[in-house]
This record gives C-alpha cells, sequence and structure tokens, in this order.
C-alpha cells in the first residue's frame, strides 16, 4: 500500500484532488463525485477511486479553507448560455478548477439580459457566494467597478466590452489569432479576402478586425468595406453574409469568419451557388469548437483555449479571495491556428 508523502518537517502533505484523478486514471469530476456520494458512477470505478483516496490519505476539507475565511465554497457563474459549445468548454474548464479548490457553482445563465443578469449579481454578492465568474457579461464599466467599491470578488471571461484596468479579465488573444489567420491566406495567394465579422462593438469582434486589417496592410492591401459584413456570430447570420460576399461583382476568393458558426455558415452559403471549397473558395474560421473538424471539408480554424480560459479565471478568482496582489488583472492567452482541408492556394 502506498504511504501518504511527506513534506520537509516530516509531516504528511495534502493530497491534492487532481492527483487522486491521475493515479485512478479517471476524471477530477469522476473523483469528486465519489468523494461526494454522488450516485453517478459505477460501482468499479467508486470502489478504485476509493481505493485510491484511503491508500494516499486524501480529504475533503472544504471547512477548513472557506470557514476560517467566512467563506461559503460557493462561486456564480454568470452565462449567457449553458447549451453552445463555446460557453460549456468555458464552463467545464471553470467547474474543474473550481472542484479542484473543494468549491462549488451556482450557475446563472443570463439569455444576454442585461436587467436579469444585474438581479442575478445582486443575489449572489449578498451572502449567497464568495464571488463570481463573468461570461462575456452585459455590465458597464461602471457598474462591474461598482461591484468592486462593494467589496465582491470577481473575474470576467471574455469581455463583451474594452474593461477599465481594475476590472480583472481573462481572453483569448483575438488580434494575432486573425492576424495569423489571414497571414495564412495570404500565403496561399489570397488577395481578395473577404471577412464576416461579430457585431459591431463587441471586443472581440473589434479586436480581431483589427488582426484581419493589420494582415492585410502587411500585404499592401486596403480593405474593402464591400466584402466586409458584420453578423451575429450565428450559423443562420453566416449564411446570410457569405451569400452577400460571394454575390458582389468581384467576389473573394478567401472568407475570414469571426467564428465558427459564421464559418460553415458561408460554407453553407457557397455550396448554394455551386461553389466548391476549397477549390473555389478558401473559408477559415475561430473558435476551433468540436464540430470544426467533423464539417466536410475540415475547417481551418483559430483555436481558443476555452477550457484553458475558465481555469485561468478560477486561479485569478482564488487569489483575489486571498488577497494576494497582481502585476496585472487582465490575463489573454495565446490561440492556435490549425489548419484543415478548407483552405488550399488560390487557382491561378
Amino acid at each position: 500500500m502506498s504511504e501518504p508523502a511527506n513534506g520537509n518537517d516530516g509531516r504528511p502533505t495534502r493530497v491534492t484532488i487532481r492527483e487522486i484523478a491521475e493515479l485512478a486514471g479517471v476524471s477530477i469530476a469522476t473523483v469528486s463525485r465519489v468523494v461526494n456520494g454522488r450516485g453517478d458512477v459505477s460501482a468499479e470505478t467508486r470502489e478504485n477511486v476509493q481505493r485510491v483516496v484511503r491508500e494516499r490519505g486524501y480529504t475533503v476539507n472544504r471547512s477548513a479553507r472557506g470557514l476560517s475565511a467566512g467563506r461559503t465554497g460557493f462561486v456564480g457563474v454568470t452565462i449567457p448560455k449553458v447549451h453552445p459549445v463555446y460557453f460549456s468548454s468555458i464552463l467545464s474548464g471553470a467547474a474543474e478548477a473550481l472542484s479542484e479548490q473543494d468549491m462549488r457553482i451556482v450557475l446563472c445563465p443570463t439569455e444576454h439580459e442585461h436587467d436579469r443578469e444585474v438581479s442575478l449579481l445582486e443575489r449572489l454578492m449578498h451572502g449567497t457566494t464568495d464571488g463570481a465568474l463573468l461570461v462575456l457579461p452585459e455590465e458597464t464599466n461602471d457598474e462591474l467597478e461598482s461591484l468592486l467599491n462593494h467589496g465582491y470578488r470577481f473575474v470576467v471571461i471574455d469581455p463583451l466590452k474594452q474593461l477599465n484596468e481594475r476590472v480583472p479579465a481573462v481572453s483569448a488573444a483575438n488580434s494575432s489569432g486573425a492576424n495569423q489567420a489571414v497571414r495564412h491566406l495570404l500565403a496561399l495567394g489570397h488577395r481578395r479576402i473577404g471577412a464576416i465579422t461579430g457585431p459591431n462593438g463587441w471586443l472581440a469582434t473589434e479586436e480581431r478586425r483589427g488582426g484581419y486589417h493589420a494582415a492585410l496592410a502587411s500585404a499592401g492591401i486596403m480593405p474593402d468595406p464591400a466584402i466586409e459584413v458584420a453578423s451575429d456570430f450565428q450559423i443562420e447570420g453566416g449564411i446570410e453574409a457569405g451569400g452577400r460576399l460571394l454575390d458582389v461583382a468581384e467576389r473573394p476568393t478567401a472568407i475570414f469568419a469571426f467564428n465558427d458558426n459564421l464559418a460553415i455558415g458561408a460554407m453553407q452559403a457557397a455550396r448554394s451557388r455551386g461553389l466548391r471549397i476549397p477549390e473555389d473558395l478558401s473559408i477559415v474560421g475561430f473558435d476551433d469548437l468540436e464540430w470544426a473538424q467533423h464539417v466536410t471539408p475540415a475547417l481551418t480554424t483559430v483555436r481558443q483555449p476555452l477550457a484553458e480560459m475558465g481555469r485561468m479565471a478560477v486561479s485569478l478568482l482564488t487569489r483575489l479571495l486571498d488577497n494576494q496582489s497582481f502585476e496585472a488583472l487582465h490575463v489573454e492567452l495565446a490561440t492556435r491556428f490549425i489548419v484543415r482541408g478548407s483552405t488550399q492556394r488560390v487557382s491561378a
């Protein structure tokens, strides 16, 4: 039988839930379900996890950290919707990281409604939770700063608007990801590169637009408003916007869509006009959601570290709750460009 690890002073060091999960060969969420007595685990898996827990001397210690600091052990998460893969990926990362801290989620879908979100936050901050993660929040900078002034701790994930320096936030490197996507198309010989953007004024839209324009400028190409169309980040919006781009007199040879939904919509618009992808039209997306590699052809796209954004936000929040100092409250995580089958060199 394995013995619990000892620290430098000879006393046992506390084993983490992540270590238990690795030793048992299961997920952190599964370990959490077992130690909390949940029934949705097979008998074999439960026995395996409990064996490792006994061998490593793991104990659930919510009260030691939470009660000593006057905490509830709960963290609010406001999120526009739970179902879309984009949001659920962020949520899964946050849930895993909170589980490692023996903390629990109070989930609050907002449906992109400002008043609903404000009401939910008022409830969360009055003793219900220790802090919150705000995904794509609708609140203004003034409203967010008011929360800080009242002593409530929170971290914004994927800000909707540009935030003041005081407001802690985690986002992806939108500008550099977009720049890399368009440079890829330029390297394939494309010079007339259309764009389907997100809603004007959204931070992600403006940062990706900046990367798109910067890449064009690096090749001496001026942006053409005729082939830059705003949309709503939905597949249906991509179909409509893609059709508008492809119906101009001099249609683009490539389209950079500001998310994967828009890219898939643009694919449908192209096929409805008898165009082949990538022979007649190259398409690049942004996000690398689960279905990006399952469409035909598989989508070339920019991968956002969505689950890691959730985990990083939890890390920032726990440090805020522990009153640790920060050099920077805004964290931008790197994206990764993924080349698949939806792009190729422009036809002569």
